[in-house]
């Protein structure tokens, strides 16, 4: 065999050990679907976050295995768009949407185009953006909203029709969130390679302890609080901004 025809046959292959992670997150969000098909909401928000604890480790396996391949990227971003954006917004819609006839599939919809939007934004200005922050709501955050939420009904044996204008408003909310301009902390600058303080392993146990504690309410808050974290992060920038133009106008003045 000529070196030409094993260089393409290398080509042709594909990484196995990050994309087996990306089909178990794939397979998570599928299973999700069909299990609220099937009236099963809490085994179908679980899946749910476990896609997004394997989608989170896929694209690090990569990176510290030096795996990276144009495959794995889009194979992830397709994984992606079933398992936090189809996924959960079939079943925010078979748990409380359904009942709100046309306006429950439409909120399901607008969900699941905006998660596409986000991807594909995502796709074309990964290489360029600040890899500090992200803009608009991540995906995968979005989905745990939403899945937590169902969770949280389910855990506590609440009746989704009491609260389904609530349930509507907060899919449509979370959705524009992915497509919006807010700027979210990414997280991509913390290295797990690197030396931490003794102190840095007390707070992550004890963060285990606290979600283990009550796993739907702690998680569906800390995403809450996150989703929030933007708006916020974003309207302090903007004041900074505003006032190192005011000190810059007032220099010139002087």
């Amino acid at each position: 065999m000529s070196r030409k025809s094993q260089t393409d046959q290398h080509r042709r292959g594909i990484y196995l050990l990050p994309n087996l992670f990306t089909t178990a997150a794939l397979f998570s969000g599928f299973y999700a679907i069909v299990a609220a098909m099937h009236g099963r909401f809490e085994p179908a928000a679980i899946a749910i976050f476990v896609a997004m604890l394997l989608d989170g480790i896929d694209g690090r396996v990569a990176r510290l295995t030096n795996t990276q391949s144009d495959f794995g990227a889009e194979y992830d971003s397709l994984s992606d768009m079933v398992s936090f954006g189809l996924a959960p917004a079939l079943v925010i819609y078979e748990w409380a949407l359904s009942d709100l006839g046309k306006l429950g599939w439409l909120a399901a919809f607008i969900y699941t185009a905006t998660a596409a939007l986000r991807l594909a934004r995502f796709n074309t200005q990964v290489e360029h953006a600040d890899k500090r922050y992200f803009q608009g709501l991540a995906s995968p955050s979005a989905a745990a909203i939403i899945a937590g939420g169902v969770w949280v009904g389910e855990h506590y044996a609440v009746f989704p029709v009491q609260f389904d204008y609530l349930v509507w408003a907060i899919t449509v909310l979370v959705g524009l969130l992915m497509v919006s301009n807010v700027r979210y902390y990414s997280f991509k600058t913390f290295n797990l390679r690197n030396r931490v303080p003794f102190v840095a392993i007390l707070v992550i146990v004890l963060v285990l302890v606290l979600v283990s504690a009550n796993p739907p309410v702690v998680l569906f808050s800390v995403f809450s609080v996150y989703a929030l974290s933007g708006p916020v992060l974003t309207l302090i920038q903007l004041r900074q901004r505003r006032a190192e133009r005011d000190q810059a106008h007032r220099h010139e003045e002087s």
